[in-house]
Order: structure tokens, then C-alpha cells, then sequence
């Protein structure tokens, strides 16, 4: 129990820190910056590891129905679309607004999803307890995503009142820069709403490609794996398009071109291992944890990273010149993210299906779609 609660942590921690290390790249624009992450993140790293450690990769995939795969493969590009707006959304207004309002957004959705899924098919819902503590759950952590939003606007407003008292020219810049702030509040809520295409792809590839996995002498966690392969690549071709045009039209293929270039590329690199990883981490703990594996990782794993998040965002001085009220707002929202995901890891538990089925629907209802 202690391994997989200690790899919950460092899964929570290291999705928490991916965006930190870009903080400190230098002579790159936000283009270049991020276009290297997701070469990295989406094809390099996704490859050596699945090539390097998963047995059997061709027997893996040659059984794969095509319907299956065309399935995984569109919810893949729209994860990459929502994956893509998280980057953007960090850029505007931050790694603790970034994170907190993307990853409240998947929290949201990814639980309100298997209720939809279930009274769609006219299945049975979860017993009056559980449905009571799935729904207070989601309400709470409503109330975070909302918080933050409030924050992201105060801080706002903080910011543009100091530059006000400064002059008619910083003014100006303080207008840009409510823009940008809106702007960053609403990709980061798109981003995660497009983002839970990844629990769909786990959902629909998860079955076959896990059977395939053990079948060829793998660990079941390594699932996760097999499954992240088609969803990345899938996820990048996207971003591969969107980021040529981007580098293209703002003529910014000459910044790779800096003398920073070697210490930006361990940066990024550095980002992309983290992101990926945090993926595999997760389910190598909720295979080590058991049954409620699943759920127990589920909390740890999400409480992690919004912490570890927004620590990080304030230790590194973004809201140094917010308000003790925007302050407030977002220790609160924080708080209420959370206070809902343990409701919410608890009002699953009060269903808990048999050991296998439990593991299988879990880690592909409660996969957190970000990542």
C-alpha cells in the first residue's frame, strides 16, 4: 500500500510541476516554447517508453478493431485541441489559475459524464447515497472552479489599478492585459471541457488493449500505456498543424536559433517527461493499491496537483501583486476543489463493484483527462 500511495503522490506532484521548468526558458517565444514540449510529449517520450518497456507492441495493436480505434482517434484530437488550450490558458493568467480552473473543469465533467452515459442507456444509477455524494461533490467542487474564476478576476482587477496609479501608458498595458486575462479564464474552461476526450479514448481502448497487454506478459498497469500511445500521437497530429502555422505567421522559427536553445530543450524536455509520466505513475499506483485503488488515487492524485499547482504559481510570484481578497478567493477555491474530489473519490466507494470490474470501469471513469 505504501508503494502505490507513494507513486499517487508523485504522479499528483509531477503533473502539479510539468508547466514549471517553461517559467524559466529564455530568447524563446510562446510558440516555440510550446511546440518543442508536445514534439517531445506527444511522439518522442510516448515512444521510447512504449517501445523500451511494453512486450509484444505490434501483437498489441494489430487485434485493435478499426471502429475502436477511429473512436480513440477523434476523442484523441479533441484532447489534443483541450491539452493544447491548457498550455495557452498557463500562459495568460498562470500555473495556479491554469491549473486549478483546467483540472476543475475535467473534475467537473469526468463525473458528471458516467451519469449522462448511464441514464442515456437507461441503466441504473448509483444508490441514493452515493448519487448524494457524487452530486454534493461536483456542487463543491463547482464552487472551486467559480472561486478561482472570481480570483482570476480580482487579481485582474488588482493588477490593472497599480498600473492605472502608474501613468496613461501603463493604463494601456493594463487593458491588454485584462484581455488577456478573460482570454486565459476561458481557454483554460474550453480546454478542459474538450480535454475529457481522453477518458472517452480510455473508455473505448482500455478493454481490448488491456487484455492485449497481459496477454503478451505485461503488468496490467502498463494498459495505461498501450492506451496513451494512439491517444498521443493522435493528440499531436493536431497540435503538429496548429503550431506550424503559429511559428509561420508570427516568423518565429528564427528564436530556436539562441544560444538558450540547449537549456530551453532540457526545460522542455523536462516538462514533457513529467507530463507523460504523470500518466503512467497514476495507474502503476492504482494497480498496486488494489480494488479501491482506482478512487484512492483518484483523490491523491488530483489533491496533488491543484496543491502542488498553485503553490508553485505563488512561490514563484504570481500573485504578488493580487489583493488579499483575490488571495482569499483562491485559498477558498482551492480548498473547495478538494474538500469536492475526496467527496467525491468517498460517494464511489459506497458502490464499490468486484475487485476486477472495479479497477477496469474506475481507471477509465475517473482517469484524470488532462494528462
Amino acid at each position: 500500500m505504501f508503494i502505490g500511495i507513494a507513486a499517487a503522490l508523485v504522479a499528483g506532484t509531477m503533473l502539479g510541476l510539468y508547466a514549471l521548468p517553461g517559467k524559466y526558458t529564455s530568447d524563446f517565444e510562446e510558440e516555440n516554447k510550446w511546440s518543442l514540449f508536445f514534439v517531445l510529449t506527444m511522439f518522442v517520450v510516448p515512444l521510447v517508453a512504449t517501445f523500451s518497456l511494453l512486450k509484444g507492441v505490434g501483437s498489441i495493436y494489430s487485434g485493435i478493431e478499426t471502429n475502436i480505434l477511429l473512436t480513440m482517434i477523434i476523442s484523441s484530437f479533441l484532447w489534443g485541441v483541450g491539452v493544447m488550450m491548457w498550455g495557452k490558458a498557463i500562459d495568460h493568467i498562470g500555473l495556479s489559475l491554469g491549473f486549478s480552473l483546467f483540472i476543475g473543469t475535467v473534475i467537473l465533467v469526468g463525473s458528471i459524464l458516467p451519469l449522462g452515459i448511464a441514464i442515456s442507456k437507461g441503466q441504473s444509477l448509483p444508490s441514493t447515497p452515493a448519487l448524494v455524494a457524487i452530486l454534493s461533490g461536483i456542487a463543491i467542487v463547482l464552487l472551486g472552479v467559480l472561486s478561482n474564476g472570481k480570483a482570476g478576476l480580482t487579481r485582474e482587477a488588482d493588477e490593472a489599478a497599480m498600473k492605472s496609479d502608474e501613468g496613461p501608458e501603463s493604463s494601456l498595458d493594463a487593458s491588454a492585459k485584462t484581455k488577456s486575462y478573460a482570454l486565459g479564464i476561458t481557454i483554460a474552461v474550453v480546454g478542459g471541457l474538450l480535454a475529457t476526450g481522453f477518458n472517452v479514448a480510455f473508455t473505448y481502448g482500455a478493454g481490448p488493449l488491456g487484455d492485449a497487454v497481459t496477454a503478451n506478459g505485461n503488468p496490467g498497469w502498463m494498459t495505461a500505456m498501450a492506451v496513451m500511445l494512439p491517444v498521443f500521437l493522435s493528440g499531436g497530429v493536431v497540435m503538429t498543424f496548429y503550431f506550424l502555422y503559429q511559428l509561420s505567421q508570427k516568423k518565429s522559427w528564427g528564436k530556436f536559433k539562441t544560444p538558450a536553445f540547449g537549456k530551453n530543450f532540457v526545460l522542455i524536455f523536462i516538462m514533457a517527461f513529467f507530463h507523460y509520466a504523470a500518466s503512467a505513475m497514476y495507474a502503476f499506483a492504482a494497480d498496486k493499491l488494489g480494488a479501491n485503488g482506482p478512487v484512492v488515487v483518484y483523490a491523491i492524485f488530483n489533491t496533488t496537483c491543484l496543491v502542488v499547482a498553485v503553490l508553485s504559481g505563488i512561490l514563484t510570484g504570481e500573485w504578488t501583486k493580487a489583493s488579499p481578497g483575490a488571495r482569499r478567493w483562491l485559498y477558498t477555491g482551492l480548498v473547495c476543489m478538494v474538500a469536492g474530489v475526496l467527496v467525491l473519490a468517498f460517494g464511489q466507494t459506497l458502490d464499490q463493484a468486484p475487485p476486477t470490474e472495479a479497477v477496469a470501469d474506475l481507471v477509465s471513469v475517473l482517469k484524470p483527462a488532462g494528462v
